[in-house]
């Protein structure tokens, strides 16, 4: 390792996205396309009026030598319109939005603007989203991790009331700050469980010195929100992304929703002009289009219990409900290693799922998608009882 790289940074490894994202596809021994199911994305692209609209915009309205507009305002401004609507609200304005390079980048500002020089400490129940950790590791910010019921996946309330209390081994030392931020997914992934009134109730009694961060990276899919309560709680914010109901993977624009004061500090950790034109464009054009480009989520839905409906047949798999446009599950019996083979084969076949959190992540794809991967699924299944049975 080179001298002048901080060493904690060698026991970490590099986020991988899938290869396919960078490469269109790996060889397969058929012909098939890889249906990929592994990143939650949404299977539908953005209709070709609106693709024609965006390639006229970036044809005629964005000035390549020019910077993009760096305050974000008409941006934050049509959020706030589209967050009001959908809430049933009316107090969001520009002033509670800061949007970012995906919701990864506002991970990062929200570190940056809490934890720094041993600061503060973060809480996260596993299993997760992952760059919450990665990102703080990163940043050299320790984490505090909870196990979660096996059932229903809820987090261990008990252990979180521990590790926020004051005087628990540990809190406070110079190796192991305070915990300034709890990071929860709702609904979570890669689980799909939404938050219980259990753990509402817990973290709205979070002193004001936590900072609860909601990430509701799917709620256009759950249509359960808690962003009502950014309005009551200075301590609380909910992170929104266009990656995923809104079909803009390939634009990385995320936002978030927070209470003026915290608003203008990520403001000033953020990168200047982080957002490029483009984005923005593409991010104006989606909230224009919303009503169009969100007609599909019933069929998403629908194709969501679909998975299920099959997936529950098979008595080797212990499947789980779902508040968002994945479905997770379990190999019954299986070791991680046993898992790792059964993705492996899926792949092998025409259908890419993630492993991850102890289980297989698989995201809800299009019609003939899922009916193609449901046939694999049974087929592998098929063939491995076949192998143990020999």
């Amino acid at each position: 390792m080179l001298p002048f790289i901080r060493s904690d940074l060698a026991r970490l490894a590099a986020y991988t996205p899938h290869p396919e994202a960078a490469q269109g596809s790996t060889p397969l021994h058929t012909a098939q396309e890889l249906d990929r199911l592994d990143t939650n994305e949404n299977p539908f692209d953005l209709p070709s009026e609106l693709k024609q609209k965006l390639a006229w915009t970036y044809q005629e309205m964005i000035e390549a030598n020019r910077y993009p507009d760096g305050g974000y305002t008409a941006l934050k401004q049509a959020i706030a319109a589209y967050v009001n609507e959908s809430a049933g609200l009316s107090g969001f304005d520009a002033t509670h939005i800061s949007v970012g390079n995906g919701s990864d980048e506002l991970i990062r500002s929200l570190l940056i603007a809490t934890c720094l020089q041993g600061q503060g400490s973060i809480l996260v129940a596993q299993p997760t989203f992952s760059m919450y950790a990665i990102l703080a590791q990163t940043l050299g910010i320790a984490v505090l991790s909870l196990g979660r019921s096996e059932t229903d996946f809820e987090m261990d309330l008990v252990a979180a009331q521990a590790a926020i209390e004051p005087g628990v081994p540990g809190q406070g030392s110079s190796s192991v700050p305070p915990v300034r931020v709890v990071f929860v997914t709702h609904p979570n992934s890669p689980t799909g469980n939404c938050l219980t009134a259990a753990e509402q109730s817990w973290l709205e009694s979070l002193p004001p010195q936590v900072l609860v961060v909601v990430d509701e990276a799917y709620f256009e899919f759950s249509q359960t929100t808690l962003v009502g309560e950014v309005l009551q709680r200075p301590n609380w914010i909910v992170l929104r992304t266009f990656s995923k109901a809104f079909r803009l993977a390939a634009y990385r624009v995320g936002y978030c929703l927070a209470h003026p004061e915290l608003v203008a500090t990520l403001e000033k950790v953020r990168l200047p002009y982080n957002l490029p034109a483009f984005s923005q464009a593409a991010a104006h054009v989606a909230l224009h289009h919303r009503h169009g480009l969100l007609k599909v989520i019933p069929e998403i839905l629908a194709e969501r219990t679909r998975l299920i409906s099959a997936l529950v047949q098979e008595p080797k798999l212990q499947v789980w409900p779902s508040a968002a446009n994945f479905v997770y599950l379990r190999l019954r019996g299986s070791t991680p290693v046993e898992m790792a083979h059964f993705a492996q084969a899926l792949k092998a076949q025409g259908t890419s799922l993630r492993q991850t959190g102890g289980g297989l992540r698989l995201t809800v794809g299009s019609q003939a998608e899922n009916t193609r991967s449901l046939q694999r699924i049974q087929s592998v299944l098929a063939h491995r009882s076949t192998s143990v049975s020999t």
